[in-house]
């Protein structure tokens, strides 16, 4: 299936590992011409190197920047624009949430998982949005989790997930009338080397293993790759009917409808 995305131009945010490197990937093997940020020069080097192998380094540019401040989110929307002219295609990947119980998570804490998770999302977009416009649309897809939808995971996690996934909802009606669709992908738990579940996988064998017999009913972890799919699925105008929804990725893990 030719998913119409040959020279569009993609951004993806938290690109350097993960769910945002696969996006990434799978973007540019669609043709795509891709944006990659981090904050880590080594790791987007390296990340560069693995999306230009689907694609030609002219089509990929990398910019380091810490999202987490609206003078990196600049850098990024206009580092993209410099480039390649202008914007089709954001993927919001960026964020974090760290913290514990009520009374363990600290307010500076919650400030934390909002400025690096729900922030980045709402800035880019807004700082994307002209561009798109001025291109006839373009498609926003902002990366949350199931536990956006249920309870799981950290307190500040599941309240910044929700928080992107409601985001998405409204973007996609305000923006509908100038033909720019918005959705959220919800993934359960996803196994990437260095993510958080594979750290755990080495740290406590055991545990992990029963987590998996007991919470995933297909026996495995979901892959970067198999969300990185779907993200590209919805970018692209083989979705131009789909907007305001949220794509749950988990294998059947969440219990909710």
């Amino acid at each position: 299936m030719d998913l119409g995305l040959a020279n569009k131009v993609a951004i993806i945010t938290g690109s350097s590992r993960g769910l945002g490197l696969a996006s990434a990937k799978a973007l540019a093997a669609e043709g795509c011409r891709v944006v990659l940020c981090g904050r880590t020069a080594s790791t987007l080097a390296e990340a560069g190197r693995q999306v230009a192998a689907v694609s030609s380094p002219d089509a990929v540019h990398a910019v380091q920047a810490d999202l987490a401040t609206a003078a990196g989110v600049q850098a990024l929307i206009e580092g993209a624009v410099t480039r390649f002219g202008g914007i089709d295609v954001l993927v919001n990947n960026v964020g974090l949430g760290r913290g514990g119980s009520l009374l363990e998570t600290s307010d500076e804490t919650w400030q934390e998982a909002f400025d690096q998770t729900v922030l980045p999302a709402v800035r880019a977009s807004r700082l994307a949005v002209p561009h798109m416009r001025a291109r006839g649309g373009g498609s926003i897809v902002i990366i949350a989790s199931i536990f956006g939808r249920e309870a799981g995971g950290r307190m500040t996690y599941n309240a910044v997930k929700a928080a992107e996934i409601s985001l998405a909802k409204s973007l996609a009606q305000q923006l509908a009338p100038v033909n720019i669709r918005v959705n959220s992908v919800s993934p359960g738990s996803i196994l990437f080397e260095g993510g958080s579940w594979w750290k755990r996988q080495q740290e406590q064998p055991d545990v992990i293993a029963e987590f998996v017999r007991r919470e995933l009913p297909f026996g495995r972890f979901g892959t970067a790759e198999e969300v990185g799919n779907v993200v590209t699925f919805l970018a692209s105008q083989r979705a131009s009917w789909i907007s305001g929804t949220s794509v749950v990725v988990d294998g059947c893990q969440s219990r909710s409808f």
